[in-house]
């Protein structure tokens, strides 16, 4: 098999580890190309551990791995309970790895990076004469590694590669983060790998919202401030909308309203996941304007959205649908980035996302964990979400 998922819920570390190690090394001979481990709070003082063990026994051409809140394997999300998982790959065909850390260093030239790989800047998302492709897997501290800046500055120098992963999750505070790069821990920064072959990679970014009303043109703006959508001031045209909302919808709106803005303008029609999801954070009755949590310019397409679990719920399910038609080949194996805001903190069931993206791809080999922030593609652009399930699918 090209791509293995394992789950150990042993509180005891050494024993969840001998149950991992043990099962993978009956279903994969052989050495395996990437490694991920993602573990619990329960085994965070196991750390060095867990990265020296997968490394002596798995002896994986890249290990990335980092702490958790929850841990996703399969069919399965475990909360609030010790867990391990473990995910394998191993390519039948050549796949190059890229492993690095980043690290952020203070300058007086301003903030800058430090551990970027050469390889990234000179690598494309996709080759037009082959099956070839480019992709990150990235796993970073929330307390001290910049997202923002990383994905603003592989947007410019590496556009079109899509970076997926999530900020760890479970620490309340710097120096508590674990990730795991080879045999070595690091307690800041980012770990991560260039993948750079035939992935067969789908990514599926699922914001959890369903868009209401209309896309609406942006006539007049400044920074995060929209003061008229097609020559009307928000406030107009949401007193206008809310007439035409459900019962439902309405108290939506008043739980929580957010924008989505379209990334790629050059499309002639949108759907969803092209749209950007963003925060309402006001509305001024005097002057109309509309205040959110993104930069916004003249002649930008937005439209307004909804979240809840059953619209959540939906949006996986119909991204999942369009990003599977896509493909000529079937996926064979799975990494899942799932927001912590979601499980059973927004869904009345346990284990929904997981359960989704196999009912949708069928029984694939799955793991991955819930963020304090999740990465991925909109538009072929990347961002820094909040309550989203960010999925990477690859072919066999």
């Amino acid at each position: 098999m090209p791509f293995l998922a394992e789950l150990s819920t042993e509180p005891t570390s050494a024993v969840a580890l001998e149950q991992v190690c043990s099962q993978a090394q009956a279903c994969l001979s052989g050495r395996c190309d990437l490694a991920c481990v993602f573990f619990s709070v329960h085994h965070a003082s196991a750390a060095r551990q867990i990265a020296q063990t997968l490394s002596d026994r798995l002896k994986p051409k890249v290990l990335l791995g980092c702490i958790a809140e929850a841990v996703i394997g399969n069919d399965r999300e475990i909360e609030n309970q010790p867990a391990l998982g473990l995910w394998l790959a191993r390519w039948t065909h050549p796949v190059r790895l890229t492993a690095f850390h980043l690290t952020l260093e203070r300058t007086a030239d301003g903030p800058a990076l430090l551990g970027w790989p050469d390889e990234l800047g000179a690598s494309e998302y996709e080759s037009e004469s082959s099956n070839q492709q480019s992709a990150v897997l990235l796993l970073g501290d929330p307390f001290t590694f910049p997202a923002d800046l990383f994905l603003e500055r592989l947007n410019e120098q590496a556009a079109g590669i899509p970076v997926l992963g999530g900020m760890a999750s479970g620490i309340s505070s710097p120096g508590r983060c674990r990730l795991i790069l080879g045999n070595a821990v690091q307690d800041q920064g980012a770990v991560g790998v260039l993948l750079e072959g035939d992935l067969g990679l789908r990514c599926i970014v699922s914001q959890g919202c369903r868009p209401i009303g209309r896309p609406l043109v942006i006539t007049r703006a400044e920074n995060n401030v929209i003061f008229e959508l097609g020559g009307r001031t928000p406030y107009e045209y949401l007193q206008e909308l809310w007439n035409t909302l459900s019962p439902r919808d309405q108290e939506l709106f008043r739980r929580g309203l957010h924008i989505g803005r379209v990334v790629n303008e050059y499309q002639s029609d949108f759907q969803r996941g092209d749209f950007l999801i963003r925060n309402v954070l006001g509305l001024e009755r005097h002057s109309g304007a509309l205040i959110i949590t993104d930069q916004v310019r003249v002649g930008q397409t937005v439209q307004f959205q909804v979240r809840d679990a059953q619209s959540a719920d939906e949006d996986l399910h119909a991204l999942l649908q369009l990003g599977l038609s896509a493909g000529d080949r079937p996926p064979g194996g799975g990494l899942v980035f799932s927001c912590n805001g979601r499980g059973t903190r927004l869904f009345d069931q346990p284990d929904h996302d997981a359960r989704v993206i196999r009912q949708e791809s069928g029984p694939i080999p799955l793991a991955g964990f819930f963020a304090m922030g999740e990465l991925g593609p909109v538009g072929r652009q990347n961002f820094i979400h909040g309550f989203t399930a960010s999925v990477a699918l690859f072919s066999e």
